[in-house]
């Protein structure tokens, strides 16, 4: 539920990532190292589109983005009902997590990593533009807080 209440806290990113610098979380170190995406690069935005109902920006900021924040609110209803009630549904649910399954999340993971690695923004001299910055509300911009 945390997940899902910090991703509605946040604007999503319009290029697509770097979302999760307004959570106040430095810049991806592998951008910064590699001027590439991670694996992972565009989640946070994926869901902050997603919890906005906004579903196509969510799958064109990370795919598995949007089935990772699709997962996590479906989720949520069954731990909460084992939470309150004490319910035996989790262990059932859990069997439900096969090896098969985790070898199918796997390989969705790196098929949209793929997805990122062809989408990524190129400046004109074929280099990657340069990463996200922090947008600052006023009254911290105007606090000096400096921007990563």
């Amino acid at each position: 539920m945390a997940v899902l209440i910090a991703a509605a806290s946040v604007e999503p990113a319009r290029q697509g990532f770097g979302t999760h610098t307004r959570l106040g979380l430095p810049q991806c170190g592998w951008v910064v190292a590699f001027n590439k995406p991670c694996f992972t690069c565009g989640m946070t935005t994926a869901f902050a589109h997603a919890v906005r109902l906004q579903f196509i920006s969510a799958f064109l900021a990370q795919p598995m983005g949007l089935l990772a924040a699709l997962l996590t609110a479906a989720g949520l209803w069954p731990a909460l009902h084992v939470a309150l009630t004490g319910s035996r549904l989790g262990p059932t649910i859990a069997r439900l997590i096969t090896g098969r399954v985790l070898i199918v999340l796997g390989v969705l993971t790196l098929v949209a990593w793929g997805y990122k690695l062809a989408t990524w923004p190129a400046a004109p001299s074929g280099r990657p533009s340069p990463t996200p910055t922090t947008t600052l509300p006023p009254s911290k911009a105007a606090s000096g807080v400096p921007t990563p």
